[in-house]
């Protein structure tokens, strides 16, 4: 037993190779990957139930996403410093190499660099959340995460959209969320000509007012704003708490049809374009042809 044991140790004492001027042997090469899953393993759980107390207190969707990024780079850095000192190998030795990368980062990753600080700036600053809705480029949707490279947003569509976080930065972004809900939207009709415009009026407050989503203040406000080609024009603003495009619409559309009811029931009518049309000279009737009336 003791001579298996004398040559297991023989063999984990092995020497390999020597690089940063420390040489490496058979049983530090087997344990530096079991060193690592083991970290990898811990740092897992630690996230994982660090997260899940954060989630437990109220605290918001980006504010863990954000504990959780800065935890695990402090911990990966870590468990590097851990893994190093295990195998002997002072930090020094790497003091060439990442002068390298650093000169191969500034030449040849300014843009990744430029995404991954931006990154940061998104996540520590805060100006765009998970779960703001934003427009960006005529597009809209909300944000499901901020990554190191870039930010995924689900537009109303459906559809995934990965937008560089330097872009976010750099550029104009409407956050509808970005303090509160409110929202401001209206809805648009035109009636015709010698309908009572102060009964229009009020029948057009009426159908805001009893939404149950929009708001009683600020009081839905009704313009009379125009007299247009074929109707007399009015719309209607309201304020509502909003969450995605989607809602207004609903909400447009429902305003829409109460207005339609209302106008119908007061024998208002919902102005369309009409054209008349005038002819210059006589108009004279031809007699019936005869290879007609055959």
């Amino acid at each position: 037993m003791s001579d298996l044991l004398a040559v297991v140790k023989q063999v984990l004492s092995f020497s390999l190779f020597t690089l940063f001027e420390h040489t490496f042997t058979v049983g530090e090469l087997l344990l530096l990957p079991l060193v690592l899953l083991l970290g990898w393993w811990l740092i897992e759980k630690l996230a994982h139930l660090a997260t899940y107390r954060l989630r437990k207190t109220g605290a918001s969707a980006d504010s863990v996403h954000l504990f959780k990024r800065i935890f695990y780079v402090i911990a990966f850095a870590v468990l590097i410093i851990t893994v190093l000192d295990i195998l002997n190998v002072p930090l020094t030795a790497f003091a060439f190499l990442s002068g390298a990368i650093a000169i191969g980062v500034g030449f040849g990753a300014q843009n990744i660099v430029n995404n991954f600080i931006s990154g940061w700036i998104l996540m520590w600053e805060r100006p765009i959340r998970i779960g703001d809705f934003l427009e960006v480029d005529n597009a809209r949707g909300s944000v499901e995460s901020i990554n190191t490279r870039s930010t995924r947003i689900r537009r109303v569509d459906g559809v995934h959209m990965l937008i560089p976080n330097s872009k976010l930065l750099e550029n104009t972004v409407i956050n509808w969320t970005l303090i509160d809900r409110l929202t401001r939207t209206s809805v648009r009709v035109g009636v015709a000509y010698g309908s009572p415009c102060r009964t229009v009026a009020n029948l057009i407050e009426q159908a805001a007012s009893q939404h149950e989503h929009i708001l009683k203040e600020p009081h839905p406000t009704v313009i009379f704003d125009d007299f247009g080609d074929n109707a007399l024009v009015f719309e209607v603003y309201f304020w509502v708490n909003a969450t995605v495009e989607r809602d207004l619409r609903i909400i447009r559309s429902d305003v829409r049809f109460a207005i339609d009811e209302l106008f119908n029931d007061a024998g208002i009518v919902i102005a369309f374009p009409q054209r008349d049309v005038h002819l210059d000279g006589a108009i004279t009737l031809l007699p019936p042809n005869k290879d007609d009336a055959q």
